[in-house]
């Protein structure tokens, strides 16, 4: 069992992420989405700022500069997450914000023109393919929700490519706080210029769901994700997590009972095709001539 413990861990934050699409629906049924934010990202920033503290202490100006900047990248992202959930299903919002792992390359491009491999860009043909199946109507239009997903995708694209730049220089856990009580900040702000501070439903159902969202697929989920990475491969990891989406899909039908068609089910696989093959490059298919 130990020898799997990452693998294990990681299934586990793809479930809990699964079940973050299903808790997002159920908490838009009694709370406008900045309220859902709000209560999500102050969880979070709470409690990590409470089990991780000694990492605040460390922080410095550079530090929570690039906080701040991812930060508001998750916000823009969420925003467009939660907003879209009210126009489009689950399972759709899932798969749709699982395509920002096709973006991130084209973007060390257009910044830093770094190379694009071919994995990349049949990923990329791939994921567009399966977000037309999957979404474009039969009038070719693209459904609101679905089109603010995809721009939650590319928030979400910048949020990682900029992730991945910030902690060679920073530690990942302080930008992480700072990230989390920035989108807090962003989202209150909203709540407030919006009036719906005194408007919060008090429906227990709601406040639940959004809490759900905060302890567990906010936090929780994130401190799984950072130990179990340490037990395997970034190739199984990218592998395991990509799975996320199909998890969102069955919580969505078991829980939700929402009616899968054969359009939807063909471009989620089309789409996770894409994902796997951009993201691990097809490794995990054993080179057969190079055991000759």
């Amino acid at each position: 069992m130990r020898k799997y413990a990452g693998e294990i861990g990681l299934l586990l934050v793809a479930v809990i992420w699964g079940t973050g699409f299903v808790a997002g629906a159920v908490s838009l049924e009694s709370l406008t989405p900045y309220q859902v934010m709000a209560i999500r990202f102050l969880i979070g920033a709470s409690l990590m700022s409470i089990i991780f503290m000694k990492h605040l202490r460390m922080l410095n100006r550079s530090a929570i500069g690039a906080g701040i900047v991812l930060g508001v990248f998750l916000f823009l992202a969420f925003t467009l997450q939660t907003v879209g959930l009210q126009h489009t299903t689950p399972s759709k919002n899932a798969f749709l914000t699982a395509v920002n792992v096709v973006i991130v390359p084209f973007i060390g491009y257009v910044l830093y023109r770094r190379k694009l491999d071919k994995y990349g860009l049949i990923g990329a043909v791939l994921a567009v393919i399966g977000v037309g199946v999957l979404s474009i109507e039969m009038n070719l239009s693209l459904n609101y929700g679905d089109a603010l997903t995809l721009l939650c995708a590319v928030c979400f694209a910048f949020h990682i490519f900029f992730t991945c730049e910030y902690v060679k220089k920073h530690s990942p856990i302080g930008l992480t706080i700072v990230q989390m009580i920035t989108a807090f900040v962003l989202s209150f702000i909203v709540v407030l210029f919006q009036g719906e501070l005194l408007q919060v439903n008090m429906d227990s159902k709601g406040l639940l769901a959004a809490a759900y969202l905060g302890i567990f697929s906010t936090t929780i989920a994130f401190l799984l994700q950072t130990i179990a990475q340490k037990y395997t491969t970034e190739t199984k990891a990218a592998i395991i997590l990509s799975t996320e989406a199909l998890f969102g899909t069955l919580f969505s039908v078991l829980i939700l009972n929402e009616v899968l068609t054969a359009r939807m089910v063909l471009g989620s696989v089309i789409i996770l095709i894409a994902i796997i093959m951009a993201e691990t490059k097809l490794n995990f298919i054993p080179n057969k001539m190079s055991r000759r």
